[in-house]
């Protein structure tokens, strides 16, 4: 049987899709002339990003700002796009945060600031989008972290967050698999040219150290993890279910290097 990717028509949802590793993950799919719908705080970042997305080739475009700490503003939003596009066919959920930062050096705001974003936004767009999902047949991807299963200086509250995250995914795989969901996870290694890069290795020193940390010697790009997503939301992914699939390049197979201690020491200084 011949299986090929077409999303055509198809009505996709990114949540944190207005810039980084997510607006590449929505461009990938508007370039597949899919419905494509993102979401993020800001709605200047929205427009912009609707707009880029109708040249790239998106059959529709269409965005709407909310907070994804904010349950119900997510609710409202999704609810919207299922009435005018109706079901949800693949759904991303990528909104995060971080900042390098020790424990004893962080307050318990900073804490449950990354907590409440990461790990409980992950959760109210799950709840906010399974009334609206395809069923049987809808995809849904939680991007994830390195920091999720590798433990790093600096990194305490994005490791407990993102811990969190992948737990999710593995729950919910079995929930909503006994009514033909999928939901995956994704693990971007060290990508280029994102805001999480810009603050995790600000020096040309501190991106070197990266590199040099990566087997295959280099950094990603949002391309690599656009096409993992591109894969596993399509029928040629039908039974990976509840997989938590590393994007970056052996990165965490390596133990990520010297960055762990690199981040304490920015930490420390600033």
């Amino acid at each position: 049987m011949s299986i090929s990717i077409d999303y055509r028509g198809k009505t996709i949802v990114v949540i944190g899709g207005t810039s980084g590793i997510n607006l590449g993950i929505a461009q990938a799919f508007a370039r597949q002339q899919a419905r494509v719908a993102v979401a993020s705080r800001s709605k200047e970042k929205v427009d912009t990003a609707v707009a880029g997305l109708q040249e790239l080739g998106a059959r529709e475009a269409r965005g709407f700002s909310a907070d994804v700490r904010n349950p119900e503003a997510i609710h409202t939003g999704i609810a919207e796009i299922h009435s005018d596009w109706g079901e949800l066919d693949a759904v991303i959920s990528g909104a995060a945060g971080n900042f390098p930062a020790t424990a004893s050096g962080m307050s318990a705001n900073a804490f449950k600031s990354v907590v409440d974003i990461d790990l409980l936004g992950t959760f109210h767009v799950m709840k906010a989008v399974y009334p609206f999902l395809k069923k049987p047949g809808a995809s849904v991807i939680n991007i994830s972290a390195p920091q999720a299963s590798l433990p790093m200086e600096a990194q305490s509250h994005v490791c407990a967050a993102k811990a969190g995250v992948d737990m999710i995914t593995r729950c919910l795989a079995i929930e909503w698999g006994l009514e033909g969901i999928r939901i995956n996870s994704i693990v971007p290694g060290p990508i280029d040219g994102t805001e999480g890069m810009a603050r995790l290795a600000p020096t040309e020193t501190a991106r070197q150290t990266v590199i040099d940390s990566v087997p295959l010697k280099r950094m990603g790009q949002p391309d690599d993890i656009a096409n993992a997503c591109l894969f596993l939301c399509s029928e040629l992914a039908s039974y990976v279910n509840g997989a938590v699939i590393p994007v970056d390049g052996g990165w965490v197979q390596a133990g990520a290097g010297g960055m762990s201690h690199f981040l304490a020491e920015f930490a420390r200084k600033h």
